[in-house]
């Protein structure tokens, strides 16, 4: 019988809350050259002495604050990810976990798979929204390896998923049910944020992205593998199936690193600005991240919290990442049934 092994890809983790730890993590995932683009002569000196040796311990302090028991977030709910689907699927399948950065690698989950007697692989990188800092390195990452353990032939990888109507699906109904408890007076839809330069090196045609305010209105040719574009349709078919009217809900981009540009509105600044136009039940979705990790855990949950409530807000609810919630098994499920080979 022909077995399926299945990796879901991550972005990874530090191995433990410690500026030791942080720092290792940070300058693995700093010097990808697709996270940080700058030459080389550049970029090593700029993470190396200036970067890391300072941020691994503000960042340890935040890792502290979200560290469960079991370890990192992000590691955790991965993992519990895997089980769940490993459950739906059955017999007939193996499902691993592989991070970016940090353990376990791509290349051990590859691994693993193959030395269980796996006859197709399929890879999932859990990134909904196209970008080349998250899925387009994850996809060399990859194909590299399965080079590596020579099975590139084998391998299938699912393309970004951010208008694929059962990922909407599972992400409708999450959001749902949290919606229904709180009954927030406002929805904001918080998305990891991107330089600009990284929208438009992609601009197929040089004249579109960013170029006018409704740019991202709709995925053409142009702007098919615009992150933000993608956002903007996450969010419209998010809402849609929601019921949720236009001013009901907003976007804003999250996570910004160094000076350059990077797109926007900034989540801080909506966080800021919603409680003067009477905004004081707040709920948080944040659809580019499919498991619980710093970014939604701490950097909203804690920090965005404090920010809406110093600005006047009387409450802000961050709705938890889709995790192992049945509907987001049921749709990765669907994922590996229908793949095609995209190697």
């Amino acid at each position: 019988m022909t077995k399926t092994g299945v990796l879901l890809v991550n972005l990874g983790s530090p191995t433990a809350p410690t500026p030791a730890a942080v720092g290792t993590y940070l300058r693995e995932f700093l010097m990808d050259g697709k996270v940080l683009d700058l030459p080389f002569l550049l970029r090593w000196p700029l993470v190396n002495v200036i970067i890391v040796p300072r941020r691994k311990y503000q960042s340890s302090k935040l890792y502290r604050s979200i560290w469960t028991p079991e370890g990192s977030p992000l590691l955790v709910n991965t993992g519990r990810l895997a089980t769940r689907l490993q459950q739906e699927l059955g017999d007939g399948c193996l499902v691993g976990i592989g991070m970016r950065y940090g353990q376990p690698s791509i290349a051990n989950g590859l691994a693993r798979l193959l030395e269980a007697g796996v006859s197709r692989l399929v890879a999932v990188p859990l990134y909904p929204q196209y970008a080349e800092s998250s899925y387009e390195t994850a996809a060399v990452a990859l194909r590299a390896a399965a080079i590596e353990l020579g099975c590139l032939d084998r391998l299938e990888l699912i393309p970004p998923f951010y208008d694929h109507p059962e990922y909407i699906a599972a992400e409708a109904v999450n959001t749902g049910e949290h919606l229904e408890r709180f009954r927030p007076d406002h929805v904001l839809f918080s998305y990891h944020s991107l330089p600009v330069r990284h929208l438009r090196r992609l601009d197929l045609t040089g004249q579109h992205c960013l170029r006018q305010d409704d740019c991202c209105e709709r995925v053409t040719d142009a702007n098919r593998l615009c992150y933000r574009a993608h956002c903007v349709a996450t969010t419209r078919s998010i809402a849609q199936r929601l019921s949720l009217p236009p001013a009901s809900y907003s976007i804003a981009f999250q996570s910004r690193l160094g000076r350059a540009a990077w797109i926007g509105p900034t989540t801080e600044e909506v966080l800021t600005e919603l409680p003067a136009r009477g905004v004081k039940r707040l709920a948080v979705c944040c659809p580019s991240f499919v498991a619980d990790c710093l970014e939604t855990l701490e950097e909203i949950g804690e920090r965005g919290r404090k920010t809406f409530l110093e600005a006047g807000g009387s409450e802000l609810v961050l709705i938890p990442a889709m995790n192992d919630h049945p509907r987001w098994v049921r749709a990765l499920a669907s994922f590996v049934a229908v793949s095609k080979p995209q190697t």
